[in-house]
Order: C-alpha cells, then structure tokens, then sequence
C-alpha cells in the first residue's frame, strides 16, 4: 500500500474510521473485550498501543531497505517486542497504579496483529514521514475504540464515568462483564458502518462538486 495518492490527512484519517482495528477490521479483540470495562482502562492501554505502534512503524520504515523478505516477520515481532518492553518498564516505574490494572494486557501487545499488519503493509512500504502518520491514525484508532466501548460498559454497567458517579445506580450490570464487550462492539461497529458511508458519500459529492465547477 502506498502512501502517494493518499494525503496526510486521509491517511490519518483512515486507521481512524475507514480501517478502525476495533470497529472496521476486528483485530486484538481481546483487550476490546477483556479490559475496556471503564475509559480509564481503555485510554491507558490506548496510549500504550499508540506508543507501541508509532515507534514500531517508524523504526521499520528507517531499515526498510536492509530486512531481508524472509525474516520481515521475525524483524517486526522483535521491533514491537522492544518497544513494548520499554512502556511496560515505563508503566512499571512510574504509573504502578496503572500498570496493576493493566495487568497482562500490556506485554501482550507483542501479539496484536494489526500493529504487525501496518508494518509489513505500510511502514516497510513507505517513507518515515507518511508511515508516522499511518501509525498515529491506527493507534488512535485503537485509542478511541477503547475509549468508547470503556464508556459506554462503564456509564451503563456501574453507572459512573472516570470513576465519577453520574447515574447514581447500576443500569444493566451485564455491561461490566466480559461478554458485554461483544455486544458493545458490534453495536458500534454498525455505528462505524454507518459513520463510514456518511463520510464517503459527503466526500465523493464534494468531488463531483468540484468536477462539475472545473467543467464550467
């Protein structure tokens, strides 16, 4: 996939809505639905994935030319093994707190494989500029897929929102639970669907647009 008929911005804009690896592609569905119980959860293991995926991308996209096609996967696996190493002792040292309810989650990282995805089919692809922006749109694709199933489980299983008690009750206890996840995320997958076709149509009539005004 190459970066040259996309600008900056749709490629951000891409990992974010079009190719969301939460709501559009259904990858690393386990900490989806293991840990988005509150938003706290999902901004922290966000922010980690974000981190994980950036830095990952952008040291594949500078040794690009020297990995070998046979031992590309390997290379992308030790990558993101290095950096995940680094925000888990990050985590560990300073935000023991966070990390304690992170648990696992984080040195599972390593396994997510859409961020193994980007790289073999974008960073090794295309320069270091654009492959930070494709990295940054699909980490806060993760980020704000995390965020909102955490906020709607947290708001309708325990009635609070970043620990703040807004209901003042429990609405439905089963959102706190794993198998709700499954639940929420296919709700806001048809959300995506739909905020997806949304955006194509507003984009391919401004097209037209134009089009029609550059005929005149």
């Amino acid at each position: 996939m190459s970066s040259s008929s996309r600008t900056n911005r749709e490629l951000f804009i891409n990992g974010i809505l079009n190719e969301n690896p939460i709501f559009r592609l259904a990858l690393s569905m386990c900490p989806a639905v293991g840990i988005s119980t509150t938003v706290m959860n999902g901004i922290l293991l966000g922010i980690a994935v974000l981190f994980v995926q950036v830095f990952s991308s952008c040291t594949i996209s500078l040794i690009r030319n020297h990995i070998h096609p046979r031992i590309r996967i390997p290379t992308y696996t030790l990558t993101i093994a290095t950096w995940v190493t680094v925000i888990d002792l990050v985590l560990a040292a300073f935000f023991p707190t966070a990390y304690k309810s992170l648990g696992i989650f984080v040195r599972l990282i390593v396994v997510f494989c859409f961020i193994t995805c980007r790289l073999d089919v974008f960073a090794a692809r295309n320069r270091l500029f654009p492959s930070c922006i494709d990295a940054l749109g699909m980490g806060c694709g993760f980020l704000l897929g995390m965020v909102v199933v955490g906020g709607v489980r947290e708001l309708l299983g325990m009635g609070t929102l970043l620990g703040y008690n807004i209901l003042g009750f429990r609405p439905m206890f089963f959102f706190a639970l794993p198998a709700a996840g499954f639940f929420t995320i296919g709700f806001m997958t048809a959300a995506f669907n739909h905020m997806e076709t949304v955006y194509n149509r507003k984009k391919s009539t401004s097209r037209g647009s134009a089009a029609s005004g550059a005929g005149l």
